[in-house]
């Protein structure tokens, strides 16, 4: 008896002291394949918690997030003491006291078992932490023993935590260890680590939660949806309970604090899930995700899990002017474009009439449309079955999200009555982009209306002829006579007699300023028939302006479609003594360590002599100078103009009132604005409301004056800078008495210019 149990004590020895070593050597180096694998040294000692890439404004502040799983980084030093001690008391009450393994719990664990009382987990922190960095219980670190069934697969994983969980601590602080596990576990709500968890649930920092928030979220902890204060809000308190209770016991709270805080209802008024339909510049931060997506490619890098640091050109402020004064305006234009139309349908033909079957039409461009299609065939009754069959949904209104009840096609019918818009505002002189927005909203409307979208400019391509024929020398002064001209076209149709907006012609003299001011379309031609459409084309290359341009004398009056951002970029050359800056909005691109990988700079060049680009400015001005000049509002309505301020605008107004622009340009800031219907079909009835004046004038206006209202932001009104070299032409055109006749040395230039453009200058 005595030798078996001698023989009995030497097996547990050899067990516990050489064949437990052996097994966990045999883990640790996947014996024969057996255990599978495991993380390796380098990957122990740098652990990768796949981190949300973010946006930043120029101010430093977070403007929003790129993420698969939202989660950012967050140190120890900033989570709060009550969070801290809330994690510890309630998950690891002896954490400072192992090292990495709790005996104590593993024994209490064992008992459990053998009584058939289990008494909770034996997992440490470090243990929680190894599995959800590593996924040690995820089919790419099984071997073949897990093929035996789940308790063997279980002892070997559990085994492997206990391997690297020793190994961490090792290697981190208890303070490290802490921080990186409250980073990596999932909170719900698309909230993953404490820092998203935070400011999902209370819009908070981690380093401002108090002890019941605290012991909300890490009651999270034991179950995301069971213990959700969102889905199962009694059982979160429950569990809140619970966990404050903990701190009792541990005499971090008094028994009155403890039933105080038991008291108190979970706060959820600041709950918001992070979100790219939420938030300021929503259009912006999908237009840069696609420039983003780019730049990562080329450097193997995933935008979704690098932790980037993309720090952009956007100023905060200026992003919630612009978007305050968008919805402000598309608000009471939306109203007026209803009322105006009345039970008609705004989609119309060139006579005035409605097109019939447009909605039909439009359909098919849908995704939705597509969807159904490859799913029945083209031609099967099904599908005007579902497009017809009305179902609950939400709407977007002015007045706030609707729910109702409509077929596809209805909604289809609601939402193209709709007028969107497009905004930019940007630096001349730097190239930064310091405001974008794309459209009125970006959960209904996805559709950028500032670099994606391009629309017909009208009168605001004008500009670009006139700066063609400053160059090559024309003046402010020079006179045209608005009278109908026909002009050989040489192509098909052979001639071009373009109307000015009223129909009407006066048969007076008028200068380039005072024709530019009251957007004559007769003067503008005449200018066009002179200089030639092929200069206008190479002058618009030089401003930015890349979209194809036919090289034809109505290009004068804005024909070919520009976007925004590219208009907005070929008037900043005006302000910035005639060298174009190509716009740009990142500034620069850090990794998670704060390392830069790329600054990005202004791309410039000499569009524009200084002089020349003084004198568009000067032309600009008139539209609020100049009597009938498009842009007088500016002056005795907003007052933008007090106080010596110089302004630069011309509005822009297309073919059936499809389209209504307006460019302002002053020293500091040169901004745009579009607004019209998803389709050119889409517009007001009449040039009341249809025209840029008050489409889009309106919006520019409403921004600027909150710009200047703000005196932190440094952008004051004043006077252009004049050119450093006299200019040699006067702007006192009462000094030229000049008439209609043309200038022979303006001819003898003009006879000069005549050049054969290279497709590729006009495509």
């Amino acid at each position: 008896m005595k030798k078996k149990i001698i023989i009995g004590i030497w097996l547990v020895f050899a067990g516990l002291f050489i064949g437990l070593p052996l097994y966990i050597l045999a883990v640790s180096h996947d014996f024969l394949g057996l255990f599978g694998g495991m993380p390796s040294l380098a990957q122990l000692e740098n652990p990768e918690n796949d981190l949300s890439s973010t946006l930043y404004y120029a101010n430093g502040e977070e403007m929003g997030k790129y993420f698969r799983t939202n989660r950012s980084q967050v140190s120890f030093e900033n989570l709060s003491e009550e969070l801290r001690t809330t994690l510890i008391v309630s998950e690891d009450h002896r954490y400072f006291g192992h090292s990495g393994l709790d005996m104590i719990a593993y024994l209490r664990v064992a008992k459990g078992l053998l009584t058939f009382n289990p008494a909770g987990g034996g997992s440490t922190i470090t243990q929680q932490l190894a599995k959800k960095l590593y996924s040690t219980r995820g089919e790419a670190m099984e071997g073949s023993i897990a093929r035996l069934g789940r308790i063997p697969r279980l002892v070997v994983s559990k085994t492997k935590e206990w391997i690297i969980a020793v190994h961490l601590e090792e290697t981190f602080t208890k303070e490290e260890i802490a921080a990186l596990y409250l980073n990596t576990v999932d909170f719900g709500s698309n909230a993953f680590g404490i820092k998203a968890a935070a400011e999902t649930f209370f819009g908070k920092e981690p380093a401002e939660l108090n002890y019941q928030e605290s012991a909300t979220l890490v009651g999270l902890l034991q179950g995301v949806t069971r213990f959700s204060p969102i889905l199962n809000y009694d059982r979160s308190v429950s569990k809140r309970n619970e966990v404050l209770t903990k701190l009792e016991r541990a005499e971090v709270l008094t028994a009155q604090e403890a039933d105080s805080l038991r008291a108190l209802p979970i706060d959820l008024s600041n709950y918001k899930v992070e979100s790219q339909n939420t938030g300021l510049a929503t259009y912006f931060r999908e237009v840069i995700k696609k420039d983003l997506l780019k730049f990562c490619a080329q450097r193997d890098i995933d935008l979704f899990e690098a932790g980037l640091k993309i720090y952009t050109t956007i100023d905060k402020d200026l992003q919630q002017y612009a978007e305050n004064a968008m919805y402000w305006w598309m608000d009471s234009l939306q109203a007026t474009f209803l009322e105006e139309w009345g039970d008609k349908n705004p989609w119309v033909n060139e006579n005035g009439k409605e097109i019939k079957g447009f909605l039909d039409i439009v359909i098919k461009r849908t995704e939705r449309y597509r969807r159904l299609k490859k799913k029945y065939g083209e031609d099967s009754d099904s599908i005007g079955i579902i497009l017809n069959t009305p179902r609950p949904m939400r709407v977007f209104s002015w007045g706030g999200d609707i729910d109702t009840v409509m077929s596809p096609m209805d909604s289809l019918k609601y939402y193209k009555k709709f007028l969107q818009a497009g905004f930019m505002a940007m630096d001349p002189h730097t190239g930064h982009i310091k405001a974008w927005v794309g459209g009125i909203n970006y959960r209904y409307f996805k559709y950028d209306h500032v670099r994606q979208g391009k629309n017909q400019p009208g009168s605001t391509f004008k500009p670009i002829v006139y700066a063609t024929a400053i160059e090559n020398g024309y003046y402010p002064c020079y006179e045209v006579v608005d009278e109908r001209r026909t002009y050989q076209t040489g192509g098909d149709p052979p001639t071009w007699s373009p109307e000015n907006a009223n129909m009407k012609f006066t048969g007076e003299s008028l200068t380039l300023r005072q024709g530019l001011a009251r957007s004559k379309n007769s003067v503008t031609a005449r200018i066009m028939s002179l200089i030639g459409p092929e200069n206008v084309v190479k002058k618009a290359r030089s401003l930015g302006i890349e979209s194809p341009l036919a090289p034809v004398l109505s290009l004068a009056l804005g024909v070919s479609d520009v976007s925004v951002y590219e208009l907005v970029g070929a008037y900043s050359a005006f302000a910035n003594a005639g060298t174009w800056t190509k716009p740009f909005y990142i500034s620069r691109i850090e990794n998670k360590n704060g390392e830069v990988i790329q600054n990005f700079v202004p791309q410039q060049k000499q569009a524009l002599s200084e002089r020349d680009a003084y004198l568009m400015l000067y032309m600009l001005q008139g539209t609020i100078e100049e009597e009938g000049g498009t842009a007088r509002s500016l002056d005795w309505r907003w007052h933008l103009t007090d106080g010596g301020n110089e302004i630069g605008a011309k509005t822009g107004t297309t073919q059936n009132y499809s389209d209504g622009w307006f460019m302002g340009v002053t020293k500091d800031l040169v901004a745009g604005v579009w607004v019209g219907g998803d389709d050119r079909a889409i517009h007001f009835p009449s040039i009341k409301y249809g025209q840029g004046a008050y489409m889009a004038l309106p919006i520019w206006a409403k921004f600027m004056t909150d710009v200047y209202a703000n005196d932190s932001l440094g952008y004051e009104k004043g006077p252009f800078p004049r050119p450093r070299q006299p200019l040699n032409v006067t702007l006192d055109c009462a000094k030229y008495g000049l008439t209609n006749p043309a200038d022979s040395l303006l001819q003898q230039k003009l006879d000069s210019l005549k050049v054969d453009l290279d497709e590729d200058d006009i495509m």
